[in-house]
């Protein structure tokens, strides 16, 4: 049996905490402007459904509703990839994707000190293409028009999914935002601790949390690892005890 990932976050170390990488200045012109066009997306997004009467039906807030929800559940099934799969050691993925949350998970505090453009530029550059996409589908008909509210609801929930996952850490949060997780509506610190504490295999979901304990008690993401390991021999979380057991040595 493979050990959990105690092993892999120990509670002290001797050598410094590793840290996230510093953007250079392409690298966060690229990130400024996809905060700025993602912005402007959801302005387009938001005008044009004002501007159309036939979306004030009984199905909006079904939408919308919907759209959230996808969003928390797509960011769990992508930290738990992030967190289960792949190596460090791939070409520009492994960088740009997989190294963050290896240093997440020895270093989780480090995300705190990362600004607002480091933070959520990533994510930005990802939901601007969803959030294209809502615009350019006509709201023709009902169905469509529930396509285009589900999927900019989608793309508006995830473009603040890294900003939400930073408050779960701090400390101290704005006032607003720790009203808003006391009530359930953001992430909260506690319930986020929950993904940081022994076997380290649950709440995966950071863009609002609402998924987690559902998923938690179905053991789906363990389910899933189970499945995908005995179809292809792949170990989950090898990776990260290989980060962890490079840096002890290196």
């Amino acid at each position: 049996m493979l050990p959990d990932r105690e092993i892999v976050t120990p509670p002290a170390q001797a050598r410094p905490l590793p840290k996230h990488d510093v953007m250079g200045p392409l690298a966060r012109a690229l990130e400024a402007a996809s905060l700025g066009a993602a912005l402007a997306l959801l302005a387009l997004n938001a005008a044009r459904f004002a501007g159309e009467p036939r979306l004030l039906a009984w199905w909006l807030p079904l939408a919308v509703a919907a759209g959230v929800v996808a969003a928390d559940l797509a960011s769990g099934l992508v930290h738990w990839t992030a967190d289960t799969w792949g190596r460090e050691s791939l070409p520009i993925l492994g960088v740009r994707f997989l190294r963050p949350f290896r240093i997440h998970h020895v270093n989780p505090d480090d995300l705190c000190a990362r600004d607002f453009v480091d933070c959520n530029g990533d994510v930005a550059l990802l939901v601007c293409p969803v959030l294209m996409g809502a615009w350019l589908v006509p709201l023709e008909s009902d169905l469509l028009g529930a396509a285009s509210v589900f999927t900019a609801a989608f793309g508006a929930a995830t473009l603040p999914t890294n900003q939400v996952h930073q408050w779960a850490h701090l400390p101290v949060p704005p006032r607003a935002v720790a009203w808003l997780q006391r009530r359930g509506v953001l992430l909260s610190r506690a319930a986020h601790q929950r993904h940081h504490t022994a076997p380290y295999t649950d709440s995966y979901c950071i863009t609002t949390g609402w998924c987690n304990r559902a998923l938690d008690r179905l053991g789906f993401f363990r389910a899933a690892e189970r499945i995908i390991s005995r179809a292809t021999g792949l170990v989950p979380r090898d990776d990260e005890r290989d980060y962890v057991k490079r840096r002890e040595v290196g």
